[in-house]
């Protein structure tokens, strides 16, 4: 079974991080106003990013993660942009 990290647009330019073992059911339910919380107001959702694990822990572990970044961290992943989600990890390590 896989398990899914992923990042949602929010109707507001916000974004939302979240795991799941069923991305299909989840975003129809996040879509539908299912999941009580911070999507609920921020709808319409756009998928932006979704990167699959093996165990439910290394999904969460990357949801956490994902949720402590800056937003222009999110933009370069969701972009695909190492270089700058690199640049960004590395001047948020010399901030520290």
């Amino acid at each position: 079974m896989a398990f899914h990290a992923y990042l949602l647009r929010c109707s507001d330019g916000s974004f939302y991080a979240g795991h799941t073992d069923d991305l299909q059911s989840r975003i129809a339910a996040h879509q539908m106003g299912m999941i009580p919380g911070y999507t609920f107001p921020r709808r319409p959702l756009h998928l932006v990013w979704t990167e699959s694990f093996g165990t439910r822990d290394e999904a969460l572990t990357a949801e956490r993660r994902i949720k402590g970044w800056s937003r222009a961290k999110k933009q370069a992943l969701i972009d695909g942009d190492w270089a700058r989600l690199s640049l960004l990890a590395r001047n948020r390590q010399d901030q520290g």
